[in-house]
C-alpha cells in the first residue's frame, strides 16, 4: 500500500506531526524539511531527534530494589540472609535497598527500537551514525524482545511525560513491522500495515481539525443508542472516529483505510457493505438524540485513495439525512490535502 515516493512519506510525517503534536516543536522543523526516500529513514530521523532531545533532559531512571552482600549497612538488611552467610562463615550484611536506574522499560523500548533501526539496510550511514552515538548513553541499559512488550501496561507520569510521544512512535514502528527472525536476528519485512495506518490515519484527521479548525467542536464522541425502552444490555459501544459540529449542524465521520476502497462481486463494484450500514446507524441514532431541538446530522465515509481505477465519490439522501461517501487523496502534496479537507468543512458548514 505504501508506496516508496518521498512526498507520500512526507505526508507519513505531517500525520505523525498532528497526532503526536509534540513533533511540532522547533527541534523537528529540519525534519519536515527532508525528503526521504524510504519510511526507515522518516522514523530514524524522527526518533533520534526525539532521542537527542531526551538525552539533553536525561534519561528517565526508576527505583529498582537490590539485594547485596555488604561490608556495612545499606538500605534493611535481610535478617535471614545475613544469618546464613554467619553460618558459612561469610562476615558480610546482607542487604536490600532501592537504587534509581536507567535500566527501566521504556528506556529498554528505546533501546531496541535504535538497534532495530541501526541494524536496517535501508537507513541511511548519516542516520546511523547519530543512532550509534546515542546508543552510547544506552550502555547500562538492556534491550528487550519487541514481541513480549506489554505496550497496554505501560504507564506515564509527571517524570516520564517526555517519554509518551517516543514511546508511541516505537510502538508505530514496531508492531507495525513483520518481525522475523534469521540467525537470531530481527529483520523488517514489511512496514505499517493497514490496521497501523488506518489508526493513524482517524487520529491524524481528528487532530487536524481540531488544531485548524478551532471554531468547530472536533472529538471522537460516543453516540448513545435511540432505545425506546431505556434497556441497553449487551449493545456495544458507539464509537465515532471524528464527530465535527457547529451550531445545529453535526458531520459524522467514519475514516477508512483499506487497500480496496470497494467491494466487488461479478464485476460490479459498491461501497462495503458493513461501512455503511455503520455510519447510517451513527447518523440515524445521533438524530434520534438531537431530537426536539433544530438539528442537522450527516455522516461521510471518508476513504484514503488508493490507485485503484474506480474511487467512492457519492452523495445519498437516507431517510431524511445526507450520506456521502468521499476519498481523501494522501499521494500529493500535503497543502493539497489540507484543501480537500478544507473542502469537506465547507461543504457541511458555513463557518469558513
Amino acid at each position: 500500500m505504501i508506496k516508496d515516493k518521498s512526498i507520500f512519506i512526507k505526508n507519513i510525517y505531517y500525520m505523525l506531526s498532528y497526532a503526536f503534536t509534540s513533533l511540532t516543536q522547533a527541534n523537528y522543523e529540519e525534519v519536515a524539511t527532508e525528503e526521504f526516500e524510504n519510511i526507515h529513514n522518516l522514523f530514524a530521523a524522527i526518533l533520534s531527534k526525539g532521542i537527542g532531545r531526551q538525552l539533553k533532559q536525561g534519561l528517565y531512571r526508576q527505583y529498582k530494589n537490590k539485594k547485596e552482600d555488604m561490608a556495612i549497612m545499606r538500605g534493611k538488611i535481610d535478617v535471614s540472609g545475613t544469618i546464613q552467610k554467619k553460618s558459612a562463615h561469610q562476615h558480610v550484611l546482607v542487604c536490600e535497598y532501592d537504587e534509581l536506574s536507567e535500566n527501566n522499560i521504556l528506556n529498554q523500548i528505546l533501546k531496541t527500537t535504535i538497534m532495530i533501526l541501526f541494524r536496517h539496510a535501508k537507513v541511511k550511514p548519516e542516520y546511523k551514525d547519530v543512532l550509534k552515538k546515542e546508543l552510547l548513553f544506552f550502555s547500562n541499559v538492556d534491550t528487550v524482545d519487541p514481541v513480549s512488550i506489554k505496550w497496554s501496561s505501560l504507564r506515564f507520569q509527571r517524570n516520564n511525560q517526555t517519554y509518551r510521544m517516543l514511546i508511541s512512535l516505537c510502538q508505530l514502528l514496531i508492531q507495525g513491522m513483520l518481525l522475523t527472525t534469521d540467525s537470531g536476528e530481527y529483520k523488517l519485512a514489511s512496514f505499517l500495515d493497514e490496521q497501523r495506518m488506518s489508526r493513524l490515519y482517524e487520529k491524524f484527521i481528528l487532530e487536524y481539525y481540531i488544531k485548524e479548525y478551532p471554531m468547530l467542536d472536533a472529538r471522537a464522541s460516543q453516540i448513545p443508542w435511540g432505545l425506546d425502552d431505556g434497556i441497553e444490555t449487551m449493545l456495544p459501544v458507539m464509537q465515532s472516529d471524528i464527530m465535527l459540529s457547529h451550531k445545529e449542524k453535526v458531520l459524522i465521520i467514519d475514516a477508512k483505510y483499506y487497500t480496496h476502497t470497494t467491494q466487488e462481486q461479478y464485476n460490479i463494484h459498491s461501497i462495503h457493505s458493513n461501512n455503511l450500514y455503520q455510519i447510517f446507524t451513527y447518523v440515524k441514532n445521533k438524530d434520534a438524540e438531537l431530537k426536539g431541538q433544530p438539528h442537522e446530522v450527516a455522516g461521510m465515509l471518508l476513504y484514503a485513495r488508493t490507485d485503484e481505477a474506480i474511487q467512492p465519490d457519492n452523495e445519498y439522501q437516507m431517510s431524511g439525512n445526507k450520506i456521502s461517501v468521499k476519498t481523501l487523496d494522501l499521494n500529493c502534496e500535503f497543502s493539497v490535502i489540507a484543501d480537500q479537507l478544507k473542502g469537506i468543512v465547507e461543504q457541511h458548514f458555513d463557518c469558513v
